[in-house]
């Protein structure tokens, strides 16, 4: 797994954009109905990583089931956040899952008009 695969399988899902709200070497990739964000990829000691969203009761678990490759989010709110290094460790398939929760989970946060215009797009 590498970032332009995460960008690539991140723009897919309905109503997402890329940016670089940070510096330009920083994706980052928004909802952006609600101009909410569901992944920043970034470095963590040169390797490429990814900061995903995660459900507070799950967030320990990853990093405990991957320990050294997920952390608790960097620059993020540590409870709702993990950094997940793109070394290998964790499967792609584990990855692409965390990609889709954190989707969900910010879809699932935003107000009814803003769900119903990200499903109208």
């Amino acid at each position: 797994m590498n970032h332009q695969h995460l960008i690539e399988l991140g723009l897919a899902y309905s109503g997402t954009s890329l940016r670089y709200p940070f510096d330009p070497d920083l994706p980052v990739l928004y909802v952006y109905v609600g101009n909410r964000m569901f992944a920043l990829l970034g470095r963590t000691n040169a390797v490429e990583s990814v900061n995903l969203k995660t459900p507070p009761d799950e967030a320990w678990l990853l990093r405990e089931t991957y320990a050294g490759s997920v952390l608790p989010g960097y620059h993020m709110n540590k409870r709702h956040w993990n950094t997940v290094l793109l070394d290998g460790t964790v499967p792609d398939e584990v990855i692409v899952q965390m990609l889709d929760e954190s989707y969900n989970l910010v879809v699932a946060k935003m107000t009814k008009a803003e769900r119903t215009a990200l499903t109208q797009n």
